[in-house]
């Protein structure tokens, strides 16, 4: 029997606008009832839950460290004296699948092993020019779905003055960030690349193993929900950079890539135009990047 107060958070998903949501930046206080309602319609999370799969998960930890597997010592070090606040993160990105999450932590410390110079010295001053030229944007308002926003703009970029190592890095650091607040664990992120001023010399300069490792960002690595990727006005030769990725990409993420060109009807309805700057087809100002490195590290740094 469906309580009134659950169906009436259940109409309430359906009718969301961006007023709905807390703060991208800082902790999340409150979730709000309907990011409740929908923690446990797609995530399965209840009370219950929660304390049982935290237990199963530190229980799992041990067990699979204790069998011999190298990234299952590697989680258990790393996290087996970590606040059950943190597990959570990888419970929810995976549902509360408890076998899931681990193998989703042995992603996390298997992408920091593959890719050590990703994390080296990274700290929030390591990072922060990258974002304050806008590599990438975060919005300070979440969508109607309470995702939040992350914009690439790829018109001004000199792969020679900011590498895509850096950026990459610059995406670590975020993920981190903004994955303290419970509400951006349950509703996730959502990519937008603004292809418009892609060139010759980006498509002939980003290297197959960058890309590869872009999308490895994107699967397994983080305890992030990666809702959708909309790329537009990209122009006929990015196809070509889209192939050489695409391998590398599992269907799940291939099926939330929506790749939209000039044609961007379909986009405009995904999003609410207020929220979106001009250079992303919208009404909203161009963003302040100087402002949001501030939001984002005006706290104590907490990055792993």
């Amino acid at each position: 029997m469906v309580s009134e107060e659950e169906q009436a958070m259940r109409s309430k998903l359906e009718h969301l606008t961006v007023k709905d949501h807390g703060p991208v930046f800082g902790p999340c206080h409150k979730l709000p009832g309907h990011t409740v309602q929908k923690a446990k319609d797609e995530l399965n999370e209840t009370d219950e839950r929660r304390a049982s799969s935290l237990k199963d998960l530190r229980a799992m930890m041990k067990e699979r460290a204790a069998e011999g597997d190298d990234l299952a010592k590697l989680v258990l070090e790393r996290f087996g004296d970590k606040p059950d606040s943190l597990l959570l993160r990888f419970l929810r990105a995976r549902k509360f699948d408890v076998v899931r999450a681990h193998e989703l932590m042995k992603g996390y410390v298997r992408f920091r092993k593959e890719y050590p110079e990703l994390f080296e010295n990274l700290t929030p001053e390591a990072v922060r020019s990258t974002i304050e030229a806008g590599y990438p944007v975060v919005l300070p308002s979440r969508d109607k779905y309470g995702r939040v926003v992350l914009l690439f703009n790829i018109e001004n970029w000199d792969l020679e003055e900011i590498t895509f190592d850096e950026i990459l890095r610059a995406y670590c650091v975020i993920l981190e960030k903004l994955l303290e607040n419970e509400e951006t664990q349950i509703n996730g992120f959502v990519l937008i690349e603004n292809f418009k001023g892609f060139t010759m010399q980006h498509a002939s300069g980003i290297k197959p193993a960058e890309l590869k490792k872009m999308v490895d960002m994107l699967q397994d690595s983080f305890p992030a929900r990666f809702k959708a990727v909309h790329v537009t006005h990209q122009p006929w030769y990015f196809t070509t950079t889209y192939n050489v990725v695409k391998p590398f990409m599992k269907s799940k993420l291939l099926e939330r890539v929506f790749v939209h060109g000039d044609e961007l009807d379909n986009y405009i309805k995904e999003f609410d135009a207020d929220i979106l700057p001009a250079d992303f087809d919208g009404k909203a100002s161009v963003a302040d990047c100087q402002a949001i490195a501030n939001k984002l590290f005006g706290s104590e740094d907490t990055a792993l």
